[in-house]
């Protein structure tokens, strides 16, 4: 694989084809599209219909267990919903869960590279992957504690799972850089953290002040994984700019 950004054969821009581009654009220009019923306020109008009639994705799966049944009551009867804060913590588990995958197949990646500083990476990917497994840990213990179901997958956790595809398909390409890898990472570091810091307010919010040190606990050490791949990004950009 090559390592580095190089100036090649990239035929997508109209530069490319001096003579054809300008026939090509006239082309567009003396052939519209063949004339149908609607337009672009006729779509907007349907897909606000589809909004407005659409069931949400998936549900937050009712209570199994008597403590479960019991968190659910006593929050309905102080006027909150805490299957939001279930919903939360599915989501949260199941990123960390996408995050152990994404930390191991940035691994494989790197052991198969030759650079001089591999061998830290390595080791900063390591300790990451291990935490995002402890992460995961944690939280499915914790919804079990609460009387939920870890194994359930809810609304927010099945749109991580789904926001996580493209993450996985740069680190799994062949093609794509160091560089472009950590980039994917970085992105899913800086969603990590945002989602950390929102359900430590929610369990303070809903009542759980004992969930919250472990929270900051994780908190801390997503930080620490943020700081950590923007470095080494930094450093594969300035490599090979240089």
């Amino acid at each position: 694989m090559e390592k580095e950004t190089k100036v090649g054969m990239n035929r997508t821009g109209m530069q490319m084809a001096p003579i054809q581009g300008p026939s090509q654009v006239e082309y567009a220009q003396t052939r519209p599209p063949h004339p149908v019923e609607g337009n672009e306020e006729a779509i907007a109008l349907l897909r606000a219909s589809y909004i407005e009639t659409a069931p949400r994705v998936g549900s937050v799966p009712v209570p199994a267990t008597g403590k479960g049944i019991a968190e659910t009551a006593v929050g309905k009867l102080t006027g909150k919903n805490p299957e939001v804060l279930f919903d939360k913590l599915g989501e949260r588990a199941a990123y960390e869960r996408s995050g152990v995958r994404l930390y191991q197949a940035m691994i494989g990646r790197v052991e198969v590279m030759a650079f001089a500083e591999q061998t830290a990476l390595l080791a900063d990917l390591i300790h990451i992957r291990d935490e995002e497994y402890e992460h995961f840990t944690m939280l499915s213990e914790i919804v079990a504690q609460l009387g939920g179901d870890p194994t359930a997958q809810t609304p927010c956790a099945d749109i991580s799972a789904v926001s996580s595809l493209g993450m996985i398909q740069v680190l799994t390409d062949p093609r794509t850089t160091l560089a472009q890898c950590l980039q994917a990472l970085l992105s899913v570091e800086l969603t990590d953290n945002a989602c950390w810091e929102l359900l430590i307010e929610l369990a303070q919010e809903a009542g759980h002040e004992d969930l919250v040190p472990q929270f900051q606990k994780a908190l801390a050490a997503e930080q620490e994984h943020e700081t950590m791949i923007k470095q080494w990004l930094r450093k594969a950009v300035m490599e090979e700019a240089t």
